[in-house]
């Protein structure tokens, strides 16, 4: 398939900017990908879920924590540059993303500055033709926390705010790392949690640190060339065994969100539960872990939009799209979400 059979115009204004009052309030849209012809769109509330899952299903979060990945300073000559975190490689060592008039040279230095007037010096170690790596005085975490500022996605308008500092982050959000939310999980509140408990229905986790390379755009026509970017993930042992009990028990696997997905087919792909992955899914992708998905709704173009593709069918997400569209539904990180079935005919 080509780059151009996952594009769609979407109207500006249904890009949601704010979360709504409740985590929950969202709308749902049900899709349901059983290989046959017509879709069934069924438009639901979030809330709904309740009555999607089953006891003995297993629900799959990723923990991951959002850090305040953005970065201002200046380069030696006074330049303004602009840091954002792509992936922490070490203590001290990070790869990022880099905007400035002029790109600072390798063996440069940039002082990062905050609001109180404070600095510190970051050197400019690397190029990956992407990506830029640079080294950290000292604990890149502890930096962040006094210097850094919350990396809302481009496409959210307003500078971030304390709402978004609690919003845009997940209440299962534990091991600090990505730099974008899983948005999936932002739907999920305390409450929802205990009544799918009490419904029966298994909760586990994975951690994938997203980055900053989910919202870069596929530039390949040819989705062959396209090079996708590292994530580290990391699958505990207790949510390998859960998945094979859940499984062997007859209930279904749903992965909270693209990025748990992508997660869980990189451990089953490789058999390793901890380590980088630049899985690309594309559809054609045959699914060996997951058997359902909830997610939002995904940029033009984007790698995630063809993951859910690949997973409900593409005429079944074109025309689950359409159906979003037409019914303004609120589309991105803090919009509303799909529960997706896995389709026995991904081109259907």
């Amino acid at each position: 398939m080509q780059l151009s059979d996952f594009n769609y115009d979407l109207p500006t204004q249904l890009i949601a900017q704010h979360p709504l009052a409740n985590r929950t309030d969202s709308r749902l849209l049900e899709v349901k990908a059983d290989g046959s012809n017509a879709t069934q769109l069924i438009d639901r509330q979030f809330l709904d879920i309740l009555n999607l899952v089953n006891p003995g299903d297993l629900l799959v979060f990723n923990d991951t924590k959002v850090i305040p990945a953005r970065l201002h300073g200046k380069k030696e000559t006074g330049g303004n540059v602009e840091l954002l975190i792509e992936r922490i490689t070490g203590d001290k060592q990070a790869w990022v993303q880099i905007r400035a008039s002029k790109v600072p040279k390798t063996g440069s230095i940039v002082h990062i500055h905050n609001r109180a007037g404070e600095t510190f010096p970051v050197e400019m170690i690397g190029y990956d033709g992407r990506f830029y790596e640079v080294r950290f005085p000292e604990n890149i975490f502890s930096l962040l926390e006094h210097f850094g500022e919350l990396p809302l996605p481009p496409y959210i308008e307003h500078q971030p705010n304390q709402e978004d500092a609690n919003r845009y982050q997940t209440v299962l959000a534990k091991n600090p790392g990505a730099v974008a939310a899983p948005t999936a999980g932002l739907h999920f509140d305390q409450l929802i949690l205990n009544q799918l408990q009490e419904l029966g229905v298994k909760q586990a986790s994975v951690t994938l640190h997203v980055g900053a390379g989910t919202f870069t755009p596929v530039r390949e026509e040819d989705l062959s060339k396209h090079k996708m970017h590292y994530e580290w993930f990391s699958i505990p042992a207790e949510t390998i065994t859960a998945i094979e009990a859940t499984h062997q028990a007859g209930g279904r696997v749903i992965a909270v969100g693209t990025t748990s997905l992508r997660a869980l087919e990189s451990q089953a792909q490789t058999q390793k539960n901890s380590g980088e992955t630049n899985l690309f899914i594309t559809p054609g992708y045959t699914f060996k872990t997951v058997d359902c998905l909830l997610t939002n709704f995904h940029l033009p173009k984007s790698t995630l939009l063809m993951l859910v593709s690949a997973f409900a069918g593409v005429d079944n997400i074109r025309n689950a799209y359409q159906h979003a569209i037409h019914n303004a539904y609120r589309f991105f990180s803090y919009g509303d979400a799909m529960f997706l079935s896995r389709s026995t005919n991904t081109h259907s």
